[in-house]
């Protein structure tokens, strides 16, 4: 597998241009074209709703305010990838609301590179629902995202594709689930070039026989059949109640990735069902509010 396509949400929040910036080093080393969209917000099921009057010139300034907004958003889109070297790249303006339209596009794509929820929670739950409604594997920056490459670049600012990869160390959470395994096939070009890769597994003694004898071997092998020699960590969680529930595996996860100085955080994404309540499961969950470092998941 390689990115072939990544796809890239362009909004007019801070951290946007961080985005950007990981989408070109990442198309510079796998030869990729880059599509960044930024979405008006306005759903889809408008133009399918015949009670709207096209003619209602109130309206018309209201999506107009909305489409400029969104060509605002990206209008440094292109100069950034052009200063960095990428060559292959489009852009576009979708009139639909951001979760919808960027899961129909990922569809075409390979990645997606989305931000954070905002810390106070409020607006659609972009990343939850690409994740569920694309299909494919979602890259989330969290605030905190760097804005400096890792790519060399020329006085010139021609970019050079041989500079270190973006996701350097990388923290692989692993339980041996549908979801995981999905997270590991996914990020399996992006473990390839890493200086290091780590694997988690958390309360293996509780799944006798689900992670190799011993633990962790099956996933290290497979790894390794890739090209991908990975160091292996087993964790135990506090346990509470009377079915004694794991409790903090999210934040162990996050501690194990600060204090490996891990970038990359790289597990599969759990949920019962589509609403955004119980969208992912705790453990995704928790990572994902909390998270300081950039996280690929796959559902």
């Amino acid at each position: 597998m390689a990115y072939k396509t990544i796809l890239v949400h362009v909004d007019d929040a801070p951290h946007s241009a961080a985005r950007i910036l990981l989408a070109a080093e990442l198309a510079l080393q796998e030869g990729a074209h880059v599509v960044g969209v930024a979405t008006t917000g306005i759903s889809r099921f408008l133009y399918q709703n015949e009670t709207v009057d096209d003619n209602d010139p109130n309206l018309a300034r209201h999506l107009a305010i909305l489409r400029e907004r969104a060509s605002h958003a990206l209008a440094e889109f292109a100069p950034r990838l052009q200063k960095l070297g990428v060559q292959s790249f489009e852009q576009r303006i979708l009139d639909d609301e951001a979760a919808t339209g960027l899961s129909l596009m990922a569809r075409h794509a390979d990645l997606v590179i989305l931000g954070q929820l905002a810390p106070n929670g409020r607006g659609p739950d972009v990343p939850a629902e690409v994740l569920a409604g694309s299909g494919k594997p979602v890259l989330v920056l969290p605030f905190a995202a760097r804005t400096s490459s890792a790519i060399a670049v020329t006085s010139d600012g021609v970019a050079s594709p041989g500079g270190p990869a973006p996701a350097r160390h990388i923290l692989v959470a692993w339980n041996a689930s549908r979801e995981a395994g999905r997270a590991l096939q996914d990020a399996l070009p992006l473990l390839r070039r890493a200086d290091s890769v780590t694997v988690a597994i958390y309360d293996a003694d509780a799944r006798p026989g689900v992670f190799g004898d011993p633990p962790g071997t099956d996933v290290l092998a497979w790894l390794e059949r890739h090209g991908v020699l990975a160091k292996l960590v087993l964790g135990q969680s506090e346990r509470h109640g009377l079915l004694k529930r794991p409790g903090n595996v999210g934040e162990q996860l996050l501690a194990l990735a600060s204090e490996r100085d891990c970038d990359l955080l790289v597990m599969g994404a759990y949920g019962h069902s589509r609403f955004r309540e119980t969208l992912l499961g705790g453990v995704t969950r928790s990572v994902l509010d909390t998270m300081t470092l950039p996280l690929l998941m796959s559902h």
